[in-house]
């Protein structure tokens, strides 16, 4: 049993929610573009002096779960006081490029205490297309600058040459500039947190709190697959590709009060965008292990020491570096929860990001869309909301119409689209804009071939569809639009669950 007290223990856990939460805050209302300001697509989190994560804020599930790669990468650095680091590389501690992360070490009396970390989608990072999210890609290079790990801040002193070389790859490089500020921002809000609680409480007995946190989070995700008979399960889906069908295998194993995951026998890493680095591909098992055993367990490592990943390099699901990952980071990483889900019995959510960007010389946008969720033994799925990876927001449609030369012509829940079942899928939603300038367009969705699989003898939920002029186009595809264009996109409906009751004349 551990020395410290259990009130004390959960005065603490407050303490450091509170500060991730804080975190947020700063960075979503110093931001600048809309795609961190209106639709928060940001994380921030706080780790341990030896890197392990102490708690997050419950912001975007495929961020969080990969940000221990990126604190794992700068781990081994000779760090100072006022130090700050910023990586976007996939394979070195990122996802994919347009996630920027910015990462401090924190001091007190001269020991390093804890990292501060925040993760943040920039609306663009350069690359073949506005928004940076490109549906052709084959090579990382194709999606923007990639920024190894750096030392972005050096003893309190920001290095305004590298922040201006970074920018200057990027479209709207005053946008991009001021949201990396804004991450600074947040930082320096969890450090100032963290030294307060030192003041008060000590650093031994904050690093002793650290470790019964994640202690006790390991405790209770144990407790949980306890409770799960033992025995193997497996699971296959597939991804869309624009050139045909990718499967993903899962074969899942619960031993005790222990998980393993393996993704043996899954296809090929492409030669297109769909692939995952592994740190991508964990994030998604570490989110559905969090459905699967305790939601409510505190979000650090230890609920995640109980789960064991398995995925052979070279997969869709392990890509090597280099490999183009834009796709990988948002629509695989969404089959992969979606499978270990499906071994379960889940019915299944959308299972895409339904990824949209749009942009010129003169802006940028991205957006990601919520669909339908999938029903439970008990409950039908909710309609038209953000599905496993994604926990954004929308952008509302009158910062969208203030902000970029569109004009949002239909948002509205897709009615029916949901699976039938004893419990129905949630509904997807149907969102239609109309270019009022020339604009490139780039789509990333999934679904749109295969409706997301219902459980328990309930139905799938509609697949999605993309239409351009009303006329469909492919799930990963990019192009122009021009001034009256209307560009539609309807996102699948949730699988239903249970066998439809049967009505009697």
């Amino acid at each position: 049993m551990s020395g410290v007290d259990p009130v004390d223990l959960q005065v603490m856990l407050g303490a450091l929610r509170a500060a991730c939460d804080e975190m947020g805050a700063v960075l979503v209302r110093s931001a600048h573009s809309a795609n961190i300001k209106e639709r928060r697509d940001a994380s921030t989190a706080l780790f341990d002096g030896d890197g392990e994560m102490a708690m997050q804020a419950e912001h975007i599930p495929v961020h969080l779960g990969a940000m221990p790669a990126a604190v794992a990468a700068v781990l081994g650095e000779d760090h100072g006081s006022g130090d700050v680091w910023i990586l976007n590389d996939p394979f070195r501690g990122g996802t994919h490029l347009p996630d920027i992360t910015v990462i401090s070490p924190v001091f007190c009396a001269g020991e390093l205490a804890a990292f501060a970390a925040s993760r943040a989608h920039h609306a663009d990072v350069g690359g073949s297309v506005p928004g940076s999210m490109p549906a052709d890609s084959r090579s990382l290079e194709d999606e923007g600058v990639v920024i190894e790990p750096r030392r972005l801040v050096r003893a309190g002193e920001l290095d305004e040459d590298l922040l201006e070389r970074l920018v200057a790859s990027t479209r709207a490089p005053a946008q991009r500039r001021a949201d990396l500020r804004a991450q600074l921002a947040a930082n320096r809000a969890g450090a100032a947190r963290v030294v307060e609680l030192v003041e008060r409480i000590g650093l031994g007995a904050l690093r002793d709190g650290m470790r019964e946190t994640n202690d006790y989070a390991e405790r209770r995700t144990r407790a949980r697959l306890a409770e799960l008979s033992d025995g193997e399960r497996t699971a296959s889906d597939v991804l869309e590709a624009p050139d045909g069908d990718l499967e993903v295998r899962l074969r899942a194993t619960v031993a005790a009060d222990s998980l393993t995951l393996d993704f043996s026998g899954s296809a090929p890493q492409h030669d297109g965008n769909l692939n995952s680095p592994l740190a991508v591909t964990t994030s998604a098992c570490i989110f559905a292990l969090r459905v699967l055993a305790d939601p409510d367990v505190p979000p650090c490592a230890g609920a995640y020491r109980p789960l064991e990943v398995t995925a052979p390099e070279g997969t869709l699901v392990n890509a090597r570096p280099g490999a183009a990952v834009v796709a990988g980071n948002v629509e695989t990483s969404s089959r992969v929860a979606d499978l270990v889900l499906a071994a379960f019995g889940r019915a299944l959510g959308q299972g895409t990001m339904n990824n949209l960007t749009l942009g010129n010389a003169d802006f940028t946008y991205y957006e990601t869309l919520g669909g339908g969720q999938g029903a439970c033994p008990d409950a039908d799925g909710p309609s038209a909301v953000h599905v496993a990876m994604s926990n954004t927001l929308n952008t509302p449609i009158e910062a969208l119409e203030l902000e970029f030369p569109v004009r949002a012509l239909t948002y509205a829940r897709r009615a029916g689209s949901g699976g039938a079942g004893a419990r129905r899928g949630g509904d997807g939603v149907v969102r239609e804009l109309e270019a009022l300038a020339e604009m490139e367009y780039s789509l990333l969705t999934d679904r749109r071939r295969h409706g997301p699989p219902g459980a328990a003898g309930g139905s799938p939920g509609a697949p999605g569809r993309n239409l351009l002029n009303g006329e469909p186009i492919g799930p990963k595809t990019s192009g122009t639009l021009r001034p009256g264009d209307r560009l539609r996109i309807e996102t699948p409906g949730g699988g239903g669950h249970g066998e439809p009751e049967v009505s009697r004349p």
